[in-house]
């Protein structure tokens, strides 16, 4: 009997090398196409809660944030950090208490990169969620917003998220025009997380802050830093289950206030992993030491310029199945773990910590 079997070239491959490996997509631009349908059809009710089982234009993310004020006139204002390149406007949403909005501010920011879909619906998801706690609060006391006020930013780099949805999925930067010389010229953008090789995906500028968008958000932090104070900055992107800490630069550049980071991102992480159904683990350190060393991020200009007193960046899941293409099935329990950690993040941030030099 004759037994003729046939295997795929790259199973030969990977078998001669002695190579082990897992399939993660089987078709990605499938994958793409099936998380790419965008819903451009939102019904301005920000209780309906099928906001978050779908992905939304840019517009209507602007217009989430109005209704999101609407909702909650008295206790709310439309902020803008400025404009992008291509003159989007840079809108947030500021929340605040019953007795003013001059507390220590929490400043969220989402989609610092334009392929990082998820990053938007979980900030909004939990602006929404801090909105819905104060209303239903019995007592001052049982209302965060009372004790801080929230700066939420869900998409800070509008020009990069609509050339991700319109044009190219997977693109990372701005739209700025490239810089000199001549065979930059094909070479747009900047990675706006190192703003703060021109082709490179992580291409960080020229100089500090030389992009409109970073320069307007740098301005929006030191105003913040000059009256109120930055209490928290969380930075969220996607993907891989990390919560980061200063530094970025060095691999072994600690900053003094990391014990206590450990400690509130320890509470985070578990209360993560115990609210969630998939059991989502996130891995904690300082970014340089943990992930991989960068200059320019944001969470190390929050704390070193800014004056933040907890700084991080969030990097929501997944660990790499789908990677920046989540699928939309995912985004609300993505978000509703991410606000039960926040919850449990607050009552930290005025806890006294124990230094290593005696009682405090």
């Amino acid at each position: 009997m004759q037994l003729d079997l046939r295997s795929r070239p790259g199973d030969i491959v990977m078998s001669f090398l002695g190579l082990d490996y897992r399939i993660l997509h089987k078709d990605l631009g499938e994958s793409i196409s099936a998380e790419s349908q965008v819903k451009s059809t939102y019904k301005r009710d920000v209780d309906d809660l099928s906001w978050y089982d779908s992905y939304h234009p840019y517009t209507d993310h602007v217009q989430y944030l109005k209704d999101l004020h609407e909702s909650f006139p008295d206790n709310s204002e439309l902020v803008y950090s400025g404009h992008s390149y291509e003159n989007r406007t840079i809108s947030g949403i500021h929340l605040f208490g019953d007795d003013g909005a001059d507390k220590p501010a929490v400043l969220y920011h989402g989609t610092v990169h334009a392929r990082e879909w998820i990053s938007a619906p979980v900030v909004e998801y939990i602006a929404l969620q801090l909105i819905n706690a104060h209303k239903n609060a019995t007592n001052a006391s049982e209302s965060v917003l009372n004790q801080y006020s929230f700066h939420i930013f869900p998409v800070v780099n509008p020009d990069g998220f609509v050339y991700s949805q319109e044009v190219d999925r997977l693109w990372r930067k701005t739209r700025t025009p490239p810089p000199p010389p001549p065979q930059n010229q094909s070479c747009y953008g900047t990675d706006i997380n190192r703003n703060w090789n021109a082709c490179a995906q992580a291409y960080r500028g020229q100089k500090p802050s030389d992009t409109v968008e970073n320069q307007g958000l740098d301005a929006y932090v030191r105003k913040l830093r000059d009256t109120v104070g930055i209490k928290l900055y969380i930075d969220w992107h996607s993907y891989g289950q990390y919560i980061l800490s200063p530094f970025g630069s060095k691999e072994e550049w600690y900053a003094p206030e990391l014990g206590k980071w450990t400690k509130t991102a320890l509470v985070l992480g578990e209360v993560i992993r115990d609210s969630s159904e998939r059991r989502t683990t996130f891995t904690f350190g300082p970014s340089g030491a943990t992930l991989y060393t960068t200059t320019g991020a944001p969470p190390d200009h929050v704390y070193a310029i800014g004056g933040a007193d907890f700084s991080y960046t969030i990097e929501l899941p997944d660990t790499g199945d789908f990677g920046f293409v989540l699928p939309p099935d995912r985004i609300r329990g993505a978000a509703e773990e991410q606000w039960e950690g926040q919850k449990a993040l607050f009552p930290l941030l005025d806890e006294v910590f124990f230094d290593g030099l005696g009682p405090a």
